[in-house]
């Protein structure tokens, strides 16, 4: 039985290299790759079952590379994977063929799991609480920075603010992400 084969993108080298190992350990032969020019290259030349793309690989956007993998490999599970988790991208990622979206920090376990799920799941706990003030304004930050395709500088202008104090409300996550 040959191993199941894995595609990490990711722009940092250092977290590819210990995620790969990891999954190496699960038993899955392991590829990887640091930018999107690189990661379809190897699509092209591979069939790979799965794929962990970073939403934001540089100053590209994994989405672009989700789109392009379907495209390329129909069959290619793909679970999106990010520490600038967003309602909007969430929903744009699963829409373009994504199977799952995790925010990082994550775990190999979970990642495993995610690819193995064909469904949505209706168990899933609701939250309790409303959405913070801080956490709508991300959402609504990336709402109107997706419908201006990540011009920063429009979608600045849109919303009424100066660009540079939009680059800085983007440097802040929320923390309950």
């Amino acid at each position: 039985m040959s191993k199941q084969s894995i595609l990490l993108v990711d722009d940092e080298k250092d977290f590819c290299e210990v995620l790969s190992r990891s999954l190496s350990r699960e038993g899955y032969s392991v590829a990887f790759a640091c930018d999107i020019e690189s990661a379809l290259s190897k699509i092209k030349e591979f069939d790979f079952e799965f794929a962990v793309v970073d939403l934001r690989i540089g100053e590209e956007s994994g989405l672009t590379l989700v789109k392009q993998i379907i495209e390329v490999s129909p069959n290619t599970r793909i679970v999106m994977l990010t520490g600038y988790a967003s309602i909007t991208t969430a929903v744009e990622a699963i829409k373009l063929g994504a199977t799952h979206y995790l925010t990082k920090p994550t775990d190999v376990e979970d990642i495993i799991t995610a690819f193995n799920k064909q469904r949505g799941d209706d168990l899933v706990k609701l939250s309790e609480n409303p959405l913070s003030v801080h956490r709508m304004e991300w959402e609504h930050i990336q709402k109107v920075l997706h419908e201006h395709n990540g011009n920063i500088s429009s979608a600045a202008r849109a919303m009424g603010m100066h660009r540079r104090t939009l680059q800085r409300k983007l440097q802040k996550r929320p923390t309950n992400l």
